[in-house]
């Protein structure tokens, strides 16, 4: 009986072989497709958005990133997906006319909405960190800084994203996100970012780039000052990042920033003035008439204030590179230091080590004046380029730059000399060294800036969702990968054995 019933299953396998084997051909196939799209599934509810308005001192930038809900050692992985300039000066310019501020934001807060989900909007949070033009308002009046803060609160929630808050972000935050963002794009933090997108050798090393950060209020200088000790608790910052310790040197100088350090040498040039100053930080034949409110107005200039005999201050260019090194170097007090090394005003500065990027006004400016080349010019040829520039007469300037503002144009002489003499004299950067400095606008088509190291560190507050379906651990997916190639390959094996010996499955029909 026995051997009947299975010469009946011999007789049923070899009548439907094909058959059998390709149902599970087509079952191994079904089941590699199915692993392997529940293992690597991109779903859009996996991916969130962040929105981070720059509010500066001169103007405000709205940055949108996006990143994978999932983390990578606790901190997300976040990229910019888009940026929008506003229109008109920074918000502390509003402090007399907040209702203003209702029309300040909408154009580019519109563009944010169209390019996040609208699923999504709910949920996004949005941030905005008002910097040194803020903490300069607030200093001189701290009910108009709030009024300022409240409206643009209340401009902020009219839209349908998740708003967070605005608030003064302090100098040191500023530097300190700054260095985040610079290491986190340099893929210093993770390997996983290095292999992704290798930099060359450079870049391969732990050490982290410093940051070098230029405003028109403010400058800041964050670097890992190596074995040095920081002198100043003040200067000391601690982070855990990525499972590993970080001590970080950072210090902000306010009223250091470009426009305010103008403002600065202005208002010291008027003490010895009749009310004309001839300034070699202005090409030659460039004149400018200024009113003195718009000198003393400012916190940075209180200490020259005086009583002048006159209202207006007027300015007439003589463009010589030289002598404006020497003015502006006036800013500086390098008197006496009570730490081992200072930078300048008293303030305690490590010798700076290692590369470092120099971004926001300090990339723009020196790409303006071609000294941002990665060739590093030394410090003659820098010289050279500055006096040459400084020297030429106002009229040619306008005609070849014709289409940059004539605010702007007017004042590179000054602000490529002062960012010159800031590194060498107030951040005292050798001649060797200043090859060590680049001049950044963007990495891998991010904005550097300390906005994306404020939407790192905010991320670590967002909890990573629960994956739509659950991963498989690695090793059981490895096995069911390997199962299922294994059945695939052993019925290709005995489809083509059936194929060169179909005799062998027909011989129980006789």
């Amino acid at each position: 009986m026995e051997d009947v019933k299975e010469s009946s299953l011999k007789r049923f396998c070899s009548r439907n072989i094909v058959i059998i084997l390709g149902f599970s051909c087509l079952m191994a196939v079904i089941a590699l497709i199915t692993v392997g799209l529940t293992q690597n599934q991109p779903s859009p509810h996996n991916v969130k958005y962040g929105v981070v308005l720059d509010a500066g001192s001169s103007h405000t930038t709205v940055y949108i990133y996006m990143w994978p809900a999932e983390k990578e050692n606790d901190t997300g992985v976040v990229s910019q997906i888009g940026e929008c300039m506003v229109q008109g000066p920074g918000i502390s310019k509003f402090a007399n006319k907040v209702s203003e501020l209702s029309n300040y934001l909408p154009e580019c807060m519109q563009k944010a909405k169209e390019m996040i989900p609208v699923a999504q909007h709910q949920q996004t949070p949005v941030y905005l960190g008002a910097t040194a033009g803020m903490r300069l308002l607030r200093l001189e009046n701290e009910n108009l800084a709030d009024d300022v803060l409240e409206e643009v609160t209340e401009s902020l929630r009219s839209f349908p994203f998740d708003f967070q808050g605005a608030r003064i972000i302090s100098g040191k935050e500023e530097g300190a996100y700054g260095w985040i963002t610079i290491n986190y794009l340099m893929g210093k933090f993770t390997k996983k970012l290095r292999w992704l997108y290798p930099l060359g050798n450079e870049s391969n090393s732990q050490e982290t780039y410093g940051a070098l950060d230029l405003g028109g209020a403010s400058t800041q200088i964050t670097f890992v000052p190596g074995n040095q000790t920081i002198e100043s608790s003040e200067n000391a910052l601690y982070f855990r990042l990525y499972g590993k310790d970080y001590n970080v040197y950072t210090h902000s100088f306010l009223c250091y920033g470009k426009d305010q350090a103008l403002l600065k040498k202005l208002i010291k040039d008027t003490q010895v003035s009749n009310g004309t100053i001839y300034d070699p930080c202005f090409n030659l034949g460039y004149s400018r008439v200024m009113n003195i409110s718009d000198l003393t107005n400012s916190p940075c200039t209180k200490t020259y204030k005086t009583t002048l005999p006159f209202l207006q201050l007027k300015i007439h260019g003589t463009g010589n590179y030289q002598q404006c090194q020497e003015s502006v170097f006036r800013l500086f007090d390098n008197s006496d230091c009570p730490y081992s090394h200072c930078a300048f005003d008293k303030v305690f500065l490590p010798q700076p080590q290692g590369q470092f990027g120099a971004f926001s006004a300090y990339y723009y400016v020196m790409d303006f004046l071609n000294l941002t080349s990665e060739e590093h010019l030394s410090q003659e040829d820098i010289t050279d380029r500055m006096e040459n520039f400084c020297s030429r007469p106002w009229k040619d300037l306008k005609t070849q730059f014709g289409d940059v503002k004539e605010k702007y144009l007017s004042e590179y002489c000054f602000s490529g000399t002062y960012i010159i003499t800031l590194l060498f004299g107030g951040y005292h950067f050798t001649p060797d060294s200043w090859k060590d400095i680049h001049f950044m606008e963007e990495i891998r088509h991010t904005d550097v800036g300390w906005t994306l190291g404020y939407m790192l560190n905010l991320t670590n507050m967002i909890p990573a969702e629960q994956p739509v379906s659950k991963p498989l651990s690695h090793s059981t997916y490895v096995s069911l990968m390997v199962l299922f190639s294994l059945i695939l390959v052993a019925a290709v094996f005995i489809g083509l054995i059936i194929f060169h010996k179909p005799s062998y499955f027909q011989k129980d029909r006789v």
